[in-house]
């Protein structure tokens, strides 16, 4: 897919895990501004750091005095989540905050809302690869707290009304597993590791998701925005490997010469692969293979170990 070059782009959530190296990588060839509250001064230090023009906006109750509305492209991958925010203000922030930016951008050429995998119903079984056309669910997800699906359902319903209410090109790709150098499950999973803390895991079959590298976020951008549309098409967005996180769990430690203590945790709840066809239709195919991308991040993380060669694994 061809590159983003040359345009004016918002991104909202600029300092997030996912964000940040999309926007570092477009301001190189962009003019970028990030929007967010910037609560932590920090952060917006690090986005500026890195070319892009920050503004405080807060999406429950925003002020777009100092943003225009005039952008080519819209990047929405901020979100509210925290497990103890009300379900009336996840809503107000995910779902309404996405209603008011899209009637400020509603002069751009494509609108690019990251949702999550989050919204499917949970799964009996754990081979069935996710599609888009799968039901959504009820109930909570302890990983994002409880007020974090109904919100991420209600904000993909807000897109598609705005969308065409407001003429505005729209693609929303549900997130899968997102990791890289700035984090992500992999991420969280190995620091338990060299922690030498136990991991949970669900108690029947496998656990399977599908990991996806911050590189090849990036480069599904292109593909991605080109077929956004009205009214507004939705997409799966993760890697093209099914991996089973066990196996992610004993690769890492087999790098970094550690024990991995798997537990079954009865409160843990099982991920879910997604089918990444419809995705590589529109944003073209991942690159870099799930042992690859893993080891790079380990690499990043704790670049003083010495990382071993498992072949086994």
């Amino acid at each position: 897919m061809a590159k983003v070059v040359g345009k004016k782009i918002l991104l909202t959530g600029p300092a997030g895990q996912i964000a940040f190296p999309i926007g570092r990588e477009l301001a190189k060839d962009n003019e970028v501004w990030g929007i967010a509250r910037f609560g932590n001064p920090s952060d917006r230090e690090r986005v500026e750091a890195v070319g892009l023009r920050a503004v405080s906006v807060d999406l429950a109750n925003p002020d777009w005095g100092g943003v225009p509305d005039d952008f080519d492209y819209v990047l929405h991958l901020a979100a509210a989540i925290n497990p103890t925010i009300s379900d009336h203000d996840a809503i107000r922030v995910n779902a309404e905050g996405t209603g008011h930016l899209m009637r400020h951008v509603r002069n751009a050429k494509a609108f690019l809302l990251m949702s999550s995998s989050s919204v499917y119903a949970d799964q009996a079984d754990p081979d069935h690869l996710l599609v888009e056309s799968d039901p959504l669910g009820t109930g909570v997800r302890p990983a994002f707290g409880p007020s974090y699906r109904v919100s991420k359902i209600s904000q993909e319903a807000v897109a598609r009304f705005a969308s065409e209410a407001f003429g505005v090109p729209t693609v929303i790709g549900r997130m899968n597993a997102a990791y890289g150098a700035n984090g992500g499950l992999p991420a969280m999973l190995l620091d338990q590791i060299m922690a030498d803390q136990p991991i949970g895991f669900p108690p029947n079959g496998a656990d399977y998701f599908s990991p996806i590298h911050e590189e090849d976020i990036f480069s599904h951008i292109p593909g991605l925005l080109a077929c956004a549309s009205l009214p507004a098409v939705i997409t799966n967005w993760a890697g093209d490997d099914r991996v089973d996180l066990r196996d992610v769990c004993a690769y890492m430690g087999a790098v970094v010469g550690k024990e991995v203590k798997c537990v079954v945790d009865e409160q843990a709840f099982p991920h879910a692969a997604l089918d990444p066809a419809l995705r590589r239709k529109l944003g073209g195919p991942c690159k870099v293979p799930w042992r690859e991308g893993i080891r790079r991040m380990i690499g990043s993380r704790y670049p003083d170990i010495e990382l071993a060669e498992p072949s086994s694994i």
